[in-house]
């Protein structure tokens, strides 16, 4: 536990030091307030055809950089030598990558605060500041985002030997969660037989952490009629008192599903060295 507690705080300072971080926390700041502009113009009140863009920006911008900013962690102490040094203490696997995961999960989540916060103050001296309501649920909204994506992340670090090829891995994974999942999905439920669309359908939306998160947000703001009778389920159990409390054990599921493997991936290739 105290090895895991120093490797989080080693990564927190590390990722203040990276430059990316900045790139990344001022194109976040710019985002938020775009984010801004596009409320001033509309109701926050429910899901809207305005909300359902200012989630599609999120989905756009969040993954892809902490896919980048996590994989990259990983991958450079590989090539500066920085794991062959820690690697000589009796450090495990798994105390290192989820210290890794936590200490970038708190420079990741610091970024997207800094940037809501910025347009909620600016966004209050000029009247326009986000609904509280509204401003809880896509911070939230974001906050989980990145801790699923970031145990994606943190398994392309341990696959993948450089930051080139992390690059790559990376940016096609966000590519087919993101841009190229509704494609993909429809082109695989059309060799489906019809009886069994309507479950492949709901089962396949676990493998997307994005579409997951987008239809919870949606149905919690008050959207679940737009999703059509095929996500009736889903908005059932989301609505009901214990929605929320599974979909956060789905999550962990999930974060810990993919750290998991990642230590299984990392500890492989250690006792290859």
């Amino acid at each position: 536990m105290l090895h895991l507690r120093t490797i989080a705080l080693r990564e927190i300072k590390l990722g203040f030091r990276n430059p990316w971080a900045y790139s990344f926390m001022v194109l976040f700041a710019l985002f938020s307030l775009a984010l801004l502009l596009i409320q001033s113009r509309a109701s926050l009140d429910g899901y809207t055809s305005t909300t359902g863009t200012m989630i599609n920006l999120i989905l756009y911008l969040l993954p892809l950089m902490t896919m980048l900013l996590g994989s990259f962690s990983l991958t450079s102490e590989k090539e500066e030598g920085g794991w062959r040094l820690l690697s000589s203490f009796s450090l495990r696997s798994s105390n290192y990558l989820w210290g890794k995961y936590a200490g970038l999960a708190v420079v990741l989540l610091l970024i997207v605060a800094f940037g809501f916060g910025l347009s909620g103050v600016i966004g209050a001296l000029f009247n326009q500041a986000f609904e509280p309501s509204a401003f809880g649920q896509f911070l939230l909204f974001s906050a989980v985002i990145i801790l699923m994506f970031l145990g994606i992340a943190v398994l392309i670090g341990a696959v993948c030997h450089n930051r080139w090829q992390a690059l790559t891995y990376g940016v096609g994974v966000w590519f087919f969660f993101i841009l190229g999942w509704p494609t993909i999905l429809m082109s695989f439920l059309g060799f489906l037989p019809y009886l069994w669309i309507k479950p492949a359908l709901v089962s396949l939306i676990f493998i997307n952490p994005a579409e997951l998160n987008r239809l919870f947000l949606i149905v919690k703001m008050g959207g679940g009629s737009i999703l059509g009778p095929e996500y009736y389920q889903w908005v059932e159990w989301i609505q009901k008192p214990s929605g929320s409390l599974v979909f956060a054990g789905i999550c962990c599921l999930w974060i810990l599903v993919y750290v998991g493997l990642a230590t299984w991936v990392w500890e492989r290739g250690r006792k290859r060295e």
